[in-house]
């Protein structure tokens, strides 16, 4: 009890020189509740700081070190910090991302009842300043350590994250049983389609229908490429905790460069579905119909009466209970695809966007609306994830009849015997009118078409990669 470093006696050796530590951290709540705790287990001076290994705060990865050395006493604490996005930021590398004690202070950390606490009612809005330019009441309303795991204390919270798992879920489960039936009828007709396959490949130089203008062509690229940077640098944040995420990371520059890649990424696909709409006006304007004559026509990408039909028609070709409709220029698959990355970039935008301009929307969106907006955008991103690099590539690559890879979406040419099985519909109408001629053109050299596959088949490696990073995660490395 003498010593100069027992634990009652430690802040005033360390006060001898660092003169006015003392004073403060004798006041913050760590000394004066050292009387409840048994054997001396409040935290000194070496506790934070260590006794032979003592580092400038302001240097070497000090700022990331002392999460862990806050969480040795404060365990629950650290584990609902880093489910929150400053902890995720941090486990990336994040350094700017706020630590405990830009928050909580140091020397003089307080209950937050304390008017004199950094987070209590009358200093929150300055604490958040920090870091927050622009803060305001409503925004420091932000649940900092808040959890869905308490319906009692979060039901917002709570209720959210459920909803969204119901939704990933119910989608993949629905989309997994259709996706069967269809594989086990592939199998069971597979002498309808087999010798298609082998008669396409068979006829090199033919002359081939284009389905995709470069237009549409370009316009998917770009979805693509934007997307995979969404769900690349989405995934890594969502999965923090995993030491591949922290790899991606790092090969993306750190945090603050995934961050940017992050936005770039959703600009990008943001402005795809505003030129792409604008691209759908003009459409429409040719075609000198009505807005309900150009949604409910043949060729519509939007489900309508003829998809109900279609897909009862779907459902008894793979129970055998019927033949194989007899599917026009899109599908009600195809449509629900088309549906889905509407759907996605609305919430996962909007949600997005509210979690990038926080201190904005919090003047009309109450501050534990950036909780709730956490849940939905990483749990909707991690459907949109899970859907195309799963049932997406499967409807359009891994299917029998295509695998390894339908190349049609690279190309836009496709032959005109797979034309007659996969869409019967739509050759017959192009005959009919006699436009099937003016869409016909010559193969691509074999040199691009090559490239095509190539850049294909990367993106499918990466996307069926990342979906097996995320189902060990989830069932391996799971907080």
């Amino acid at each position: 009890p003498e010593s100069t470093i027992h634990p009652d006696n430690i802040s005033a050796t360390c006060g001898a020189c660092h003169h006015g530590i003392e004073e403060r951290f004798e006041s913050s709540v760590h000394w004066v509740e050292r009387g409840s705790l048994d054997d001396h287990e409040y935290p000194t001076c070496e506790d934070c700081h260590t006794s032979h290994s003592i580092a400038r705060t302001g240097e070497g990865d000090f700022r990331l070190d002392m999460m862990e050395q806050c969480g040795r006493c404060h365990e629950e604490e650290s584990n609902t910090y880093f489910d929150t996005m400053h902890g995720k930021f941090s486990r990336l590398g994040g350094e700017r991302a706020a630590k405990c004690y830009d928050c909580h202070g140091t020397h003089n950390i307080l209950p937050t009842s304390d008017p004199k606490s950094t987070l209590g009612h009358d200093q929150v809005v300055a604490t958040c300043g920090q870091c927050h330019t622009g803060s305001h009441r409503q925004f420091a309303g932000y649940l900092t350590h808040a959890t869905h795991h308490d319906p009692d204390k979060y039901p917002w919270l709570f209720w959210t994250f459920w909803l969204m798992t119901g939704l990933l879920v119910g989608t993949l489960v629905v989309a997994s049983l259709h996706t069967a039936a269809w594989l086990l009828r592939l199998y069971l007709t597979r002498d309808q389609w087999k010798p298609l396959k082998a008669a396409v490949k068979a006829q090199p130089g033919q002359k081939l229908y284009r389905r995709f203008t470069r237009y549409q062509r370009s316009l998917h690229l770009v979805m693509l490429l934007s997307f995979f940077t969404l769900a690349l640098t989405g995934m890594a944040l969502k999965f923090s905790y995993m030491g591949w995420a922290q790899a991606i990371s790092w090969a993306f520059g750190g945090f603050e460069g995934m961050g940017l890649l992050h936005r770039v990424g959703a600009v990008f696909l943001v402005g795809v579905v505003i030129v792409h709409l604008r691209d759908v006006r003009l459409k429409k304007r040719e075609s000198g119909g009505s807005w309900f004559q150009f949604i409910t026509g043949p060729n519509s990408i939007l489900l309508n009466k003829r998809d109900i039909g279609e897909f009862v028609g779907s459902m008894k070709w793979f129970f055998g209970r019927g033949p194989r409709p007899s599917y026009g220029r899109y599908t009600y698959w195809e449509k629900f695809d088309y549906f889905a990355v509407f759907w996605g970039v609305f919430v996962i935008g909007f949600t997005g966007l509210t979690l990038w301009f926080p201190e904005f929307f919090t003047h009309f969106l109450p501050g534990w609306f950036l909780n709730v907006a956490t849940i939905i955008h990483s749990d909707e991103a991690l459907l949109a994830v899970g859907f195309i690099f799963t049932i997406h590539f499967f409807n359009t690559h891994f299917r029998p009849d295509k695998f390894p890879m339908d190349p049609v979406i690279f190309t836009g040419r496709v032959p005109i015997e797979e034309l007659k099985h996969d869409k019967p519909d739509e050759y017959r109408e192009l005959v009919e009118s006699g436009r099937l001629e003016e869409h016909l053109v010559d193969p691509f050299p074999k040199g691009v078409e090559r490239t095509a596959r190539i850049f294909g088949f990367v993106a499918l490696g990466v996307g069926l990669i990342l979906i097996a990073l995320i189902a060990y995660s989830m069932i391996f490395g799971y907080r």
